[in-house]
């Protein structure tokens, strides 16, 4: 399975809490619920296809928390969101969880890099990550995201926590894709690239 991450991010790169103003005041970040203006049509349309791929799903602890207190609620088997959530295999990234209820989740108990690689070649079509930022700071050290899906929201912050963080791997990224929303928001794709590659636009002496 291809590795693929969501990620909502403001324009200044801050990934924490889009969902609502008490999902995750960590740091004192007061700003949580700053996606809420912006879904559409656009939104829902991509977001549908690309649940439509998943064959399994990587979350981290407060992720799964989050999603587990409200997916299992929705019944209507035609939730493009809900039924994939529902019904595939969830595997669980976490130190501090013992155990994880919502059906057909899986804790991971070790070495996460290991374990997401033994996933990996697992067959299917995606292993799909939303969110997750802390766990998304593990599989991108160690190469492991295959694609990232960017949405890209036209707010400033000003704080909290980042996606591509101090102390990232530099890495290049191959463009695949973008749109933007009927509300705004730029939809990027990017897969694995290779090493970063530097140099300069100095004029040199002949």
């Amino acid at each position: 399975m291809r590795l693929t991450a969501t990620t909502f991010l403001t324009l200044d790169g801050v990934m924490q809490a889009p969902g609502g103003p008490d999902e995750d005041r960590g740091s004192g970040f007061e700003h949580g619920g700053w996606s809420f203006p912006y879904p559409d049509e656009d939104f829902g349309r991509l977001v549908s296809g690309w649940f439509a791929q998943a064959d399994a799903f990587l979350l981290g602890r407060r992720t799964y928390e989050i999603f587990a207190a409200f997916w299992p609620l929705v019944a209507d088997a035609a939730d493009p969101v809900a039924s994939p959530l529902n019904a595939l295999p969830k595997y669980v990234a976490s130190r501090t969880l013992e155990s994880v209820s919502w059906q057909g989740s899986t804790l991971l108990t070790g070495d996460v890099a290991e374990e997401v690689g033994r996933l990996k070649t697992q067959p299917g079509r995606e292993l799909q990550v939303h969110g997750s930022g802390e766990l998304l700071q593990t599989l991108m050290a160690h190469d492991l995201v295959d694609e990232h899906r960017l949405f890209l929201y036209p707010v400033v912050v000003g704080s909290g926590q980042r996606l591509f963080r101090e102390g990232a791997v530099p890495r290049s990224l191959k463009f695949v894709d973008t749109t933007t929303t009927s509300t705004g928001v730029v939809v990027a794709t990017y897969q694995r690239g290779g090493p970063l590659v530097t140099g300069s636009f100095t004029i040199e002496e002949p």
